[in-house]
This record gives structure tokens, C-alpha cells and sequence, in this order.
């Protein structure tokens, strides 16, 4: 199950789950790959809200292998999924905004439980 405060989401690619997460390597890849500066150029970019279909790829590729999952971008450019390319904008979409903080509500389902109280 993916949490939400790890800037995990769960999503359904080729009729299988996966957890995705844009871990601090991948975030430098995605730096690289469009030519950002820093992770604010990075976010800026991605605030446009224009993405290309190889934007999608990378980002879901990128996110994919973050959460632990062996999936070439060749591989992920092959998948299905639910919604046919608004489902890859919505992942992509739902990746950023865990990954940068947007709308992350903190009372949403983890897989960990909750810590020590009055501690």
C-alpha cells in the first residue's frame, strides 16, 4: 500500500498495481533530463501543466522504478491503462503532487500506523 507522506501513490498500469515514488535520485534524473537547474525549475516546468507524451514517460518511469519496480520506459510506453491517456496524465499528475507536497491531504490512508501518542 503506498503512503501518501512518502510521496507514494498507487496506480494501475497493464492491469497490475504498482507503488510510485519519485525518489531524490530519480527527481535528479528528471533535473537532467529536462534540463532544469534545481528542483525548483524542475517543479516551475512542471506547473504549466504541459506535457509532452515522453514528459509522461519519464516521469511515470522514473516513478515506477523509485517505488521499487523493473520496468523499462520501452516497457511502461507499451502499458495500458484505465482512462487511455487521461489516466497517464492523471498518474503523472497524482505523482507530482505527492512527490511536491500539492494537496496532499495528512489524514490519508498510510500503510504505517499511527505513531506514540503523548509520547
Amino acid at each position: 500500500m503506498a503512503n501518501i507522506r512518502r510521496g507514494e501513490i498507487e496506480a494501475e498500469l497493464g492491469g497490475e498495481s504498482f507503488t510510485l515514488c519519485l525518489t531524490l535520485g530519480a527527481l535528479a534524473e528528471l533535473e537532467s533530463a529536462f534540463g532544469a537547474s534545481d528542483l525548483v525549475a524542475l517543479a516551475e516546468r512542471f506547473e504549466t501543466g504541459r506535457l509532452s507524451a515522453r514528459d509522461l514517460v519519464a516521469v511515470i518511469g522514473r516513478g515506477l522504478r523509485g517505488g521499487g519496480n523493473s520496468i523499462s520506459d520501452d516497457e511502461l510506453a507499451s502499458l495500458t491503462v484505465p482512462g487511455g491517456l487521461r489516466g497517464y496524465v492523471q498518474i503523472a499528475a497524482d505523482l507530482l503532487a505527492a512527490t511536491f507536497g500539492v494537496d496532499a491531504p495528512m489524514d490519508a490512508p498510510t500503510a504505517n500506523p499511527p505513531g506514540p501518542r503523548g509520547a
